[in-house]
């Protein structure tokens, strides 16, 4: 038997019969009332206009058709009333969800979980409502349902977002238990927004990932949602025949041939006719008769580098996910020591003479340095309400192409502001230029980007490299000389700007900018500025950056001599 072919498994069954039970699954145990009305009818039709009236011994046989015709009546009155329990029951749960999550939205949907259940909800359970519903009405809320419908999160939206939760997984090296508990570094056990998977939630996870070809995270999310329906939780789409099926096969993937073993006879203890489990035992136990002088330690050391297979395709992936858990940063306390604190007036210019800005040192080479307090809370807010409307997915420049596109490792939407769209724009600008000493006039616009749950931007440059050297060509601006980062909002966890290359690590800090060249004097690129943006683990992350470009910088930062200035 091909074990690859797992869902290639098919029961011939009676038409009629098939039939039957689908309208009994459906429904809950309960035929729906078409099914209950259909069959009285399909009695009488046959004898229709048969004069009736003519004969008391036929119309006798009408008395008993009503009776079956009340029966099934009282079955859909019933069937309803347990319909509209469900749905009122469903409707009060999300009330109370909706009603405490909008009170705090950004800081609900900071919570990865919530975001992952609210792609879930819209896209899948909201769907499964609106057929139950459709089963016998139709009125407002089903046209108003249908219209609204258009406009939910679709598949793609789901299966996103669940693969932003493994991705916070792994580099946040978090257990399903954690994840599924809703217990996330940066929340306390009492956070208002702490929430919880379902078996069904977590066997949806494990699903993707199957889907995916990832058997790493199907084997850690089918273990998981297998452990909480032994626990006693109660699933309506998933039970544990099931599980054990994705799991042995994901195991098997994994060249784990003797769990897999273990899994299918798990199965076969609670379904002994289950064909695909009968013939996987087989083959199987046939496999291990191969592997017999294979070491104990082989499969495991499969196991592990199947994530690695998976999931490594960048070079400094280890590094990025360390730096992004506080890990690996490369500074001797000797270094750090050389790290100051100033007021900072920019060689005495008009504006900060008086009330200089503070400045801090995160960072020696490449020199990388925050400045506090830079923005006012009222200025962010209206940045944020200028860019939120246009929000759009945020792109990478493809170097083969030359266009901007969408990119997997690009997790956030953004929007660009100029200048003259308000005056607090104009002067975020004004005070980028003041400070840094750097002609902003051929800078790009203010870049204002939001990550959503596992946002995150992977190791890259912000200038143009000698292989793409058509990379800002269309701007006429030369390359991007100086990069400006100002950090919108505080997050809980994750979310830091990290440089891989130099094991630097910069936290995000409300109202805080950071800057730092990313060209020497020479012009070449500082290849030591390749940084990320972490995934946000808990929070919402509001950012706005500003690339400024060469031409300009003439007279304001000198070229040097030498190649290696």
């Amino acid at each position: 038997m091909f074990v690859g072919c797992r869902l290639l498994s098919f029961v011939v069954v009676d038409v009629r019969s098939f039939h039957f039970h689908l309208a009994m699954r459906q429904s809950g145990g309960r035929m729906s009332v078409w099914c209950w009305l259909l069959i009285p009818c399909l009695f009488t039709s046959s004898s229709a206009h048969n004069d009736f009236f003519t004969s008391i011994g036929q119309m006798s046989d009408l008395l008993f058709t009503e009776k079956d015709l009340v029966s099934s009546l009282k079955d859909y009155i019933r069937a309803e009333e347990d319909k509209l329990e469900q749905i009122k029951k469903w409707a009060d749960k999300l009330d109370v969800l909706s009603s405490a999550a909008t009170q705090d939205p950004e800081g609900f949907l900071g919570h990865p979980v919530n975001a992952f259940k609210l792609m879930k909800r819209l896209n899948t359970e909201w769907g499964e409502l609106e057929s139950l519903v459709l089963t016998d009405m139709s009125d407002v809320f089903i046209s108003n349902l249908t219209i609204q419908r258009q406009h939910f999160p679709n598949d793609d939206d789901q299966i996103g977002a669940a693969k932003a939760l493994m991705r916070l997984q792994d580099t946040y090296q978090l257990d399903t238990s954690s994840i599924s508990s809703g217990q996330l570094p940066g929340l306390s056990s009492l956070d208002s927004h702490r929430t919880t998977l379902t078996v069904d939630d977590c066997f949806d996870l494990g699903k993707v990932a199957y889907l995916e070809a990832d058997y790493y995270h199907t084997e850690l999310w089918m273990v998981q949602a297998l452990n909480q329906l032994e626990q006693g939780e109660v699933s309506t789409a998933v039970d544990t025949v099931t599980i054990l099926d994705y799991l042995s096969y994901s195991v098997y993937q994994q060249g784990a041939l003797q769990q897999a073993l273990h899994f299918t006879r798990r199965l076969l203890e609670l379904d002994p006719t289950h064909q695909r489990a009968i013939g996987n035992l087989k083959y199987f136990k046939y496999q291990l008769s191969k592997q017999k002088k294979v070491e104990q330690g082989e499969a495991k050391r499969q196991r592990q580098e199947s994530r690695v297979q998976a999931n490594d395709y960048l070079p400094e992936r280890k590094t990025y996910e360390q730096l992004c858990r506080g890990e690996g940063v490369r500074m001797s306390p000797r270094r750090q020591s050389r790290l100051l604190c100033r007021y900072h007036d920019n060689n005495h210019h008009p504006r900060y003479v008086i009330g200089p800005v503070k400045e801090e040192d995160e960072w020696d080479r490449p020199r990388i340095v925050r400045y506090h307090d830079i923005v006012s809370d009222k200025e962010m807010e209206k940045v944020k309400e200028l860019a939120k409307p246009r929000l759009r997915r945020a792109t990478v420049h493809d170097p083969q192409t030359g266009k901007l596109t969408t990119a997997h490792y690009r997790v956030s939407k953004s929007a660009w502001l100029g200048a003259f769209e308000h005056p607090v724009v104009e002067t975020i600008n004004q005070r980028i230029e003041d400070i840094t000493g750097l002609d902003i006039t051929t800078a790009e616009e203010l870049q204002v980007a939001n990550y959503g749950v596992g946002g995150q931007y992977e190791p890259h440059f912000d200038f143009g490299r000698k292989d793409e050297p058509d990379a800002f060509e269309e701007l006429g601006t030369g390359n991007r000389i100086a990069t400006w980062l100002l950090y919108m909002s505080d997050v809980a966890a994750g979310g830091a700007t990290v440089f891989t290359d130099v094991g630097a690590a910069v936290q995000p800090k409300k109202g805080s900018a950071v800057f730092w060249y990313n060209l020497y004097l020479s012009g070449e690129g500082d290849y030591r500025t390749r940084h990320a943006a972490c995934p946000v683990l808990v929070g919402n992350k509001w950012v706005s950056n500003k690339w400024i470009h060469e031409r300009g910088q003439e007279f304001r930062r000198r070229c040097g001599l030498q190649e290696t200035d």
